[in-house]
């Protein structure tokens, strides 16, 4: 049924509750997971650092979507799960919406901070906003 499951992650706690609940089922099922960071581009940057003269490089940024990826990783068992690293940089419901059709996602699992509808839309919802874009089965991790 699922074959392919794409797990976006932030390195945050909720992030590390939904790959662990992916890699269960991909154990289950035998699916690949692909577990995607999204940075954002240097010029989201600019508004906060240009007053202060610092410039964040891609590059820069892509180091740190490789040490979220691991961050999220670290500690879950998922030898017996092929698991597909990717950075890729843009907006995060942009990104994690043209990954569906990218790379034949079958199904997203995301965790959520559990904002709640009016906060969530106030706060710019990822999760939200990727469950009512999304072709494809989304599970939310609280």
């Amino acid at each position: 049924m699922f074959k392919k499951i794409l797990v976006p992650t932030d390195a945050s706690e909720y992030s590390r509750r939904a790959l662990k609940a992916a890699v269960e089922l991909a154990q289950s099922i035998q699916a690949e997971v692909v577990l995607l960071h999204v940075s954002y581009t240097p010029q989201a940057y600019w508004g906060y650092t240009i007053s202060y003269g610092i410039t964040v490089t891609q590059e820069q940024l892509d180091q740190n979507g490789e040490l979220a990826l691991e961050a999220t990783l670290t500690g879950i068992d998922c030898k017996q799960v092929v698991i597909n690293k990717r950075v890729e940089s843009g907006h995060p419901v942009t990104v994690i919406i043209e990954q569906i059709k990218k790379e034949d996602i079958d199904l997203i699992v995301m965790g959520s901070h559990g904002y709640g509808a009016i906060t969530g839309s106030v706060l710019g919802s990822v999760s939200q906003r990727v469950l009512q874009r999304a072709s494809c089965p989304v599970l939310i991790i609280k």
